[in-house]
């Protein structure tokens, strides 16, 4: 009795079922009320053909659009699967509640027709079948209507419809679903393997579609792109190197003169695990590294080209001073300011002491300095030195030692002005201290310690004689 009951039980339920799913695929053409649906449907659908649920709502007032939903009412009741050949009446049933639900106020009666619309893509595919077509569609319908939205629920009709309908999926997916899991994600409803998984079932049908699907395939590329877009801010703790290699190596290879793309593409790569003995992590490199030098050599000879100052210092870096004095001197003309005025005309005096030479400009250059920047001893320092190789030179002993105490008055100066040279300063006076000159030699001319007199050797100034 018991197996009896069971089967009875069973076979209850699937006549319930089958009787179901019969009622909802009835047609008008086995009814005794056939021509009451065919007039119903005769007299909604030019309200319904050809517009979008927004023109419903908007280009309807409201007693023909209750003429519009109760002839599709009565056309759906009594067949809805139509004449069995077509499902206008699931179809439009769809688009009538979508207008409804536009031109509703209330939330509660929104939920409710979001649910009929849900309903009817059930029953289509119940009649119909094409259900990889219209789930799609339902979860896409599904994630524009409040009471789905961004849910699991959602998120699973999607995937069953990647599921059902694989490469022949609609590109409408990709905008929404790219939101939808970002979210979803970010809020801790779905965990990493499920995203991944998802993503790559998604990702093989849009390269199929972009490869071969002539009609659509652009759509599916820019619907794809969207979708990574959508999940940016999250795709770096969910995916590994091989993805972002997809992903990046096709943007460097579109953009492989991009130094910027390039170092781009490069430290992401890093970053998300790509090993640096990764044949196309050292491609790039390789390339970026070429590219940067072939860069700055270009942008360093414009920079030379266009700046005589900055060219100036690099040629007197590589010795080639007298290329470097003749760029100092077009800096001069573009100076502004008395400061880099004195730091150019420095430069020049010091080249031309020290490596040409030429004293006596150096020595016009280095006073020219020292007038447009108090405080600076620098100019002084170098002063003092022209003064001792001046010392060195065909004048007798005397007078060298009255260069000495020139070049000393120098140093001192230099030292009293500016605490940043006291260190040279000091040096210089106390390597010359034992060079001053003697009694003795002051005593044959009737020269006085403290008498002021001028030195020779072609310096030409005034000191005071101090003896050793």
């Amino acid at each position: 009795m018991t197996l009896l009951r069971n089967v009875l039980i069973v076979f209850s339920l699937l006549s319930l079922s089958s009787s179901a799913a019969w009622a909802q695929c009835k047609t008008w053409n086995d009814s005794d009320r056939k021509e009451e649906a065919e007039n119903a449907h005769v007299v909604y659908r030019p309200f319904v053909k050809d517009r979008t649920a927004e023109q419903l709502a908007t280009d309807l007032d409201d007693a023909n659009f209750k003429i519009a939903f109760d002839n599709w009412k009565t056309a759906y009741d009594i067949a809805p699967a139509a004449d069995g050949q077509r499902p206008s009446h699931f179809v439009d049933g769809r688009k009538i509640y979508r207008a409804m639900m536009n031109k509703a106020t209330d939330e509660a009666q929104k939920n409710e027709y979001a649910e009929k619309i849900i309903s009817l893509y059930d029953e289509q595919m119940e009649c119909y079948k094409n259900e990889g077509y219209l789930t799609g569609r339902k979860a896409f319908d599904m994630f524009y209507m409040k009471p789905y939205g961004y849910s699991t629920t959602t998120y699973e009709t999607f995937k069953k419809a990647i599921d059902l309908a694989a490469n022949d999926a609609e590109y409408i997916i990709y905008d929404p679903l790219g939101m939808l899991m970002a979210y979803l994600y970010k809020s801790g409803k779905i965990e990493k393997e499920d995203f991944i998984q998802t993503f790559e079932k998604v990702e093989g049908i849009a390269n199929h579609n972009i490869e071969n699907n002539k009609q659509y395939g652009q759509y599916h590329e820019a619907g794809f792109q969207r979708m990574q877009s959508h999940i940016s801010e999250i795709e770096g703790e969910i995916f590994d190197c091989a993805y972002f290699k997809k992903k990046l190596i096709p943007q460097y290879n579109e953009n492989s003169e991009d130094l910027e793309i390039i170092k781009y593409v490069y430290n992401k790569l890093k970053v998300q695990g790509c090993d640096e003995n990764d044949p196309d992590l050292a491609m790039i490199k390789t390339k970026y590294e070429t590219l940067a030098t072939e860069i700055n050599a270009g942008l360093e000879e414009e920079r030379r080209k266009n700046n005589p100052c900055y060219d100036a210092t690099q040629l007197q870096k590589e010795g080639k001073i007298k290329e470097a004095i003749a760029r100092y001197e077009e800096c001069l003309e573009a100076a502004e300011d008395d400061d880099a005025k004195a730091q150019v005309l420095y430069s020049i005096a010091h080249m031309q002491v020290w490596e040409l030479n030429q004293l006596s400009a150096g020595r016009s250059n280095a006073n020219k300095a020292a007038s447009l920047k108090s405080g600076w001893g620098k100019p002084y320092i170098l002063i003092g030195d022209i003064y001792s190789k001046m010392s060195r030179g065909s004048c007798d002993d005397w007078n060298k030692r009255l260069a000495v105490l020139a070049s000393l008055d120098k140093y001192q100066y230099a030292r009293s002005i500016d605490s940043e040279v006291a260190d040279d300063a000091g040096k210089r006076i106390a390597n010359l201290s034992g060079a001053l000159p003697t009694k003795e030699e002051g005593f044959m001319r009737k020269v006085q310690a403290g008498q002021t007199v001028t030195a020779g050797c072609g310096i030409g100034e005034k000191v005071k004689v101090r003896y050793q």
